[in-house]
């Protein structure tokens, strides 16, 4: 590795993988990604991990180029002004630069009992802690899922074409992303499954306990499995280390993902927070988020001006059980529109975007720089949007202040 410009990439999830196997383009290059486990987690098929339809876990040897040098190991802490990270097991790996992509995991809940009670379901461990709790439940207990974003509706979909008895509690409104005409469409699914769906102010949940899930409304729903997928957290590692980060602890950078505090540290994924405006938390942007960030990285080893964040988005996806699902397409700044295909074609076309995003990296493994779906946006359309959603935080900051006065 003497000679060689050495960068770390913390996280081997959609984003880590793909930053890495594109940092291989420069034989000049050392690539190191640090994971700590030693399998690549599929996280778009953690409700079939649950259910015991299909597997969420995929070999590393399968997905990452073989330039990269693989390590086993949590970091623990970033020393930027060293540069190089401290790891679980007490070894220290240098760097020249550092992409942080340490992705996304269950949000802590604050809800009484549900933190001890209910059960995440967020990552592979998650799942795996989940299963022999079904396993256990009565064939006739009512397995309640709380949370009505995509892994929500999909568990709940998943485990009731099982046969098993479902409460899906929304807390607000069933599938929020969804355009009206899709959320009807999902609707009449989850209706012909058999789940419970339960939305509205009066479907929050306010506490849980062991055997029933308590809401604002008074009622008490019997609950022998309660599913917790409300929000998603960050580790806290890029805090604890000292760099700049929004509220949630997503790493805080420009529009090249270079992160504000150091330009020898850049963030991809859900981890990553280009300026205080994030994307949504999902395969679809952390692999362009990869993408990104390693050209920003061989940009800046070449001498050369990084290009600023301008990626597309198509489209939400949702499985309902494995006959049925739902393609929501979407404007490229991520807002649903009225077209939708669902039905078999929704659900083949579901299972065709989880084997795609394997294939991308794979192939990105193979041929480094050969994924271009990073590139098809606009520069200006996003710096449009960064503006209108300042200014929307700063009127609504403007407010509060006004209200308190």
């Amino acid at each position: 590795m003497s000679g060689k410009t050495n960068v770390v990439v913390i996280g081997g999830g959609y984003a880590g993988v793909m930053a890495a196997n594109r940092l291989t383009q420069r034989g000049d290059v050392a690539v190191t990604l640090v994971n700590p486990r030693p399998e690549f987690v599929h996280r778009i098929r953690l409700h079939q991990q649950v259910a015991g339809t299909g597997a969420a876990v995929v070999a590393f040897r399968e997905v990452l180029a073989d330039g990269v040098r693989l390590v086993v190991d949590a970091v623990t802490r970033i020393d930027a002004a060293g540069r190089r990270v401290e790891l679980a097991m007490g070894d220290v790996v240098g760097y020249d630069y550092l992409v942080y992509a340490v992705g996304s995991g269950s949000a802590d809940p604050t809800v009484p009992g549900a933190a001890e009670f209910a059960y995440p379901i967020a990552t592979f461990e998650d799942a795996e802690r989940l299963r022999p709790v079904l396993d256990a439940a009565p064939a006739t207990g009512v397995v309640t899922v709380v949370g009505a974003g995509p892994t929500g509706i999909e568990t709940a979909a998943e485990l009731a074409e099982q046969g098993r008895a479902v409460t899906l509690v929304c807390g607000g409104v069933l599938g929020p992303y969804l355009h009206a005409r899709g959320r009807r469409s999902v609707a009449g699914r989850l209706a012909k499954l058999g789940v419970t769906v339960l939305e509205g102010p009066d479907a929050k949940v306010t506490a849980v306990t062991r055997d029933a899930v308590e809401l604002a409304d008074g009622r008490v729903l019997p609950s022998a499995v309660t599913i917790w997928t409300v929000g998603f957290g960050v580790p806290d590692l890029a805090m604890r280390s000292g760099l700049t980060t929004d509220a949630l602890g997503r790493l805080l950078t420009d529009e090249t993902l270079t992160s504000v505090d150091d330009d020898r540290v850049f963030a991809a994924g859900d981890s990553a927070a280009p300026s205080g405006q994030p994307l949504r938390m999902s395969c679809q942007a952390a692999m362009p988020l990869g993408a990104r960030a390693a050209d920003t990285v061989l940009s800046r080893i070449a001498g050369e001006r990084p290009e600023e964040l301008h990626q597309p988005f198509a489209a939400q996806c949702i499985s309902l059980g494995r006959g049925t699902g739902i393609f929501q397409f979407a404007s490229k700044a991520d807002v649903a529109v009225w077209a939708h295909i669902d039905g078999r074609l929704g659900a083949k076309l579901k299972e065709t975007v989880c084997k795609v995003v394997v294939k991308h990296l794979a192939e990105e493994g193979h041929k480094p720089g050969g994924y271009k779906l990073h590139q098809g946006g606009s520069a200006a359309k996003r710096q449009e949007l960064v503006r209108a959603r300042a200014a929307a935080e700063g009127a609504e900051a403007r407010a509060i202040l006004e209200r308190q006065a």
